[in-house]
């Protein structure tokens, strides 16, 4: 009896620490992961912040936005949109700003819009190291309460620190409504300069 019950706990052991070893390495690629997130978060703000800075974000066309349009060249796109964000001085757009859009997991980070402003947070899909997973427990919604989220270790906070970020761009539509009026009252003055020119010209 005893030669066949050594040889079984021997393969229960064996399976149980092969149980633990994939176990903690599956959690310290989630925790790796999660590092990862919050380097790039900060990362993602600092350069959402430039563009802001120089271009004015109007807003984002989705309530999710993926963050796949940050390697677009100075002149590689058309318009006053580039991917899904619209912009009041798109002539000053200065990209590529990163040469590879970054991914977590292979998935998108996101430009998520609430009813508590904008946020940066990784995309959809993505399992952090508590174990949750975005778009399933964690459903970042227009209702989502992302600043609550960013301080629960069962939510978007990692060790202390916030696997999201708040993002403060976006004009109110007087704010845009008012722009469009600048915008053409400036486009008014420089027709008006140019009609003059040439009345003057021709005297």
């Amino acid at each position: 009896m005893k030669k066949v019950i050594f040889p079984i706990l021997t393969i229960l052991l064996f399976l149980v620490l092969v149980v633990v070893a994939v176990y903690r390495m599956l959690y310290q690629v989630r925790v790796s992961s999660d590092q990862i997130i919050v380097q790039e978060v900060q990362q993602l703000v600092d350069i959402f912040q430039r563009i802001d800075k120089k271009c004015k974000i109007i807003d984002f066309d989705y309530q999710q936005n993926r963050i796949n349009f940050l390697h677009i060249k100075k002149d590689g796109f058309v318009g006053s949109e580039i991917g899904s964000m619209n912009l009041a001085y798109p002539e000053q757009w200065d990209g590529p700003y990163l040469n590879d859009n970054p991914t977590i997991q292979e998935k998108d980070y996101m430009i998520v819009r609430t009813k508590k402003g904008y946020f940066i947070t990784p995309g959809d899909g993505v399992r952090l190291a508590n174990g949750k997973i975005i778009g399933r427990q964690i459903i970042l919604d227009e209702n989502a309460d992302i600043p609550a989220l960013m301080v629960d270790p069962e939510g978007l906070q990692f060790e202390g620190r916030s696997l999201a970020a708040p993002l403060p761009i976006g004009m109110s539509s007087a704010q845009e409504l008012l722009l469009e009026n600048i915008m053409r009252a400036e486009d008014g003055l420089v027709l008006y300069d140019q009609e003059r020119a040439l009345h003057l010209g021709a005297r």
